[in-house]
């Protein structure tokens, strides 16, 4: 076979090859910003690359995969929810007292659904995962929280943080009913 004819076989299977390879790594990066949501740009932002964002969020996944996530029965969703109310009515007497307990019950609905809550930037880390979307909720009320232990949050904080705890404790409360290879 002369070399005009195996060049003509091999660049276009490289080309292919090429092709295909970067289908599948945009393909990839498709999945981890649909996945990620907000996260994606937030963890790819923080990193020193692009690809080191995305060994990060890989990484969070092969992590998650791991943990013991489980669905919430009915009368344990029906108790959170009567709590979740408790914790809103108590809001208006006594409002940095509210937001301490909205953030307990929080880590206790995470705790019950199999989530690690020892350590709050891991916490965001496993919840990334499946609630990238909410994940900015959580950070936001996280931060009054901090903030109303010196007594510094102003009411419209307190309220504000109340309203970032509500969308990602309604988001595990749904989640929570259903079935583990139902989610995405």
């Amino acid at each position: 076979m002369s070399t005009g004819t195996l060049l003509a076989i091999i660049v276009p299977v490289v080309v292919v090859i090429a092709l295909v390879a970067v289908a599948v790594f945009l393909r990839r990066r498709r999945k981890l910003r649909e996945r990620f949501g907000p996260e994606y740009t937030r963890t790819v932002e923080d990193a020193d690359s692009r690809m080191a964002g995305e060994r990060e969020l890989r990484a969070r996944e092969k992590r998650h995969d791991t943990l013991d996530i489980k669905p919430l029965d009915s009368g344990v969703r029906d108790r959170y929810t009567r709590d979740w109310t408790n914790v809103q009515d108590e809001f208006v007497d006594r409002p940095e007292d509210a937001v301490h307990d909205a953030d307990r019950l929080v880590t206790s609905l995470m705790h019950e659904r199999g989530y690690p809550t020892h350590d709050f930037e891991q916490q965001l880390k496993d919840l990334s995962v499946e609630h990238g979307r909410t994940l900015e909720h959580y950070r936001a009320a996280h931060d009054v929280d901090v903030l109303s232990t010196r007594h510094e949050a102003t009411t419209e904080q307190l309220r504000g943080a109340m309203v970032h705890y509500r969308a990602l404790f309604d988001e595990l409360l749904a989640d929570g009913g259903r079935p583990r290879h139902a989610r995405a």
